[in-house]
């Protein structure tokens, strides 16, 4: 993710396919996801709920900056599952999201080129369902002013079409701004102009 880069491709909900080879049926299964705690949650329900399915693979992307991935093969020969999967989130541009792929065994050896075809198809499926959604990360700030600061900070709000929270207006006041990165530093500017508010930076999210 460059530095102004504030937005990214994701899923909205739940969403399934699944693909048939000679036997073998391979369920697939998209889930929008933030962090690993909420992955190991996951992965752990679909191996209790598919106890009796012979391989459970799976590939993930977390961050605006798709910095954090992992795949896993579950058994397959290296390469022909969690990859295939991974291969489904790059070419459609897509992270914060959960593949899981679930194989029953058909009882015919499907060789390296059919698993990998096998796993990319069923993931693909999955995603030709979901609903893919445009999501920005914002940058949160605080800030406080006096009262005779109050026409210059909405206006910026305004213009900004900011979302505010946690909003205390007294004689010295308060409130969170959420902002799109990409304006974050244009926004900060604007506010260093008016005398006398206090800005903290709060992180992004």
């Amino acid at each position: 993710m460059t530095e102004k880069q504030d937005s990214y491709y994701s899923i909205s909900r739940l969403s399934k396919g699944i693909f048939k080879d000679k036997g073998s049926k391979f369920l697939s299964f998209a889930y929008p996801v933030k962090e690993e705690g909420e992955i190991k949650e996951i992965l752990a329900g679909i191996r209790k709920e598919f106890f009796d399915a012979r391989h459970h693979c799976y590939a993930y992307r977390l961050g605006a900056n798709k910095l954090i991935f992992r795949l896993n093969d579950d058994g397959e020969p290296s390469g022909t599952a969690g990859r295939p999967i991974f291969g489904q989130l790059i070419s459609n541009d897509l992270t914060n999201i959960l593949i899981v792929v679930v194989r029953y065994f058909g009882g015919i050896l499907l060789g390296t080129s059919g698993l990998i075809n096998a796993y990319k198809a069923a993931a693909a499926d999955a995603i030709s369902n979901a609903q893919i959604v445009e999501k920005f990360v914002y940058a949160s700030y605080q800030i406080t002013f006096g009262y005779p600061q109050m026409n210059q900070v909405m206006k910026i709000v305004k213009d900004y079409d900011l979302e505010t929270t946690d909003q205390l207006f007294e004689m010295t006041s308060s409130l969170s701004l959420h902002v799109k990165l990409s304006q974050a530093d244009v926004m900060v500017t604007k506010l260093m102009t008016i005398e006398g508010l206090n800005t903290k930076y709060l992180g992004t999210e």
